[in-house]
């Protein structure tokens, strides 16, 4: 059970570690190991802790994506950290990779979405529909490169496949994302949709946090955070 965690952010309250693509956030039906696991072994080897350390997970990100994921290391921290999402006090941006550039550089984007337990996607709709959530973000182009373009988002509800549906919807399908609509695959199965950035209060200091995740260590990705500086 070796990997290497790329820890964002530490203390003893919580931690925030880089995943890669293809890393579960939340052990599920395949049995592979979660990255929560990894977390647990990591914090007790660092402090050599005695008996079972207690990791609480605070949210998911799907596994073709990379990105931040914020843990809680104390049982007061994840009640709070719990709390914050639910009342949107935890301010989330993500980058995505999109071949189609969007007809408006900058501009927010509402659909009702409704889940297919069945098939694991969710389905946009441009008016209110029985079963279906709201969704709002807001996208902003970055830059482009001669083949893709790098849009920065800024989600204001957590739903289902939320930006991949969304940016699908609008004609931007993400780099990678057969499920909506991208021509092919990447290699490594991963989709161009990255966890940048993670903006809130401390749980427990009550003092500002913002961490900042490098995106994988891949060709389009390097090439687009040359060119952001």
């Amino acid at each position: 059970m070796e990997k290497q965690l790329q820890v964002l952010y530490e203390d003893n309250h919580i931690i925030a570690v880089n995943k890669r693509p293809s890393d579960l956030v939340q052990g599920d039906k395949t049995g592979d190991t979660p990255l929560s696991d990894f977390v647990k072994k990591y914090v007790k080897e660092k402090y050599d802790k005695p008996g079972e350390v207690f990791i609480g997970t605070v949210h998911r990100i799907d596994r073709p994506v990379s990105g931040i994921v914020l843990f809680a290391r104390t049982s007061k921290a994840l009640a709070r950290l719990n709390q914050m999402f639910q009342t949107k006090e935890i301010q989330k941006t993500y980058w995505a990779v999109v071949k189609n550039k969007p007809a408006k550089e900058s501009g927010k984007l509402i659909h009702y979405l409704k889940k297919n337990e069945a098939k694991n996607m969710s389905k946009a709709y441009a008016n209110e529909t029985p079963g279906a959530l709201r969704s709002e973000l807001d996208y902003e182009l970055i830059c482009s490169s001669d083949n893709y373009h790098l849009l920065q988002i800024t989600p204001h509800t957590g739903r289902h496949h939320q930006i991949r549906v969304q940016l699908a919807s609008m004609g931007c399908p993400i780099k990678g994302d057969l499920k909506y609509g991208f021509d092919r695959s990447n290699k490594d199965a991963s989709i161009h949709l990255h966890a940048r950035r993670i903006e809130f209060v401390h749980p427990v200091k009550k003092e500002p946090v913002t961490i900042v995740a490098p995106p994988p260590n891949e060709v389009l990705w390097n090439e687009f955070v040359k060119r952001v500086g």
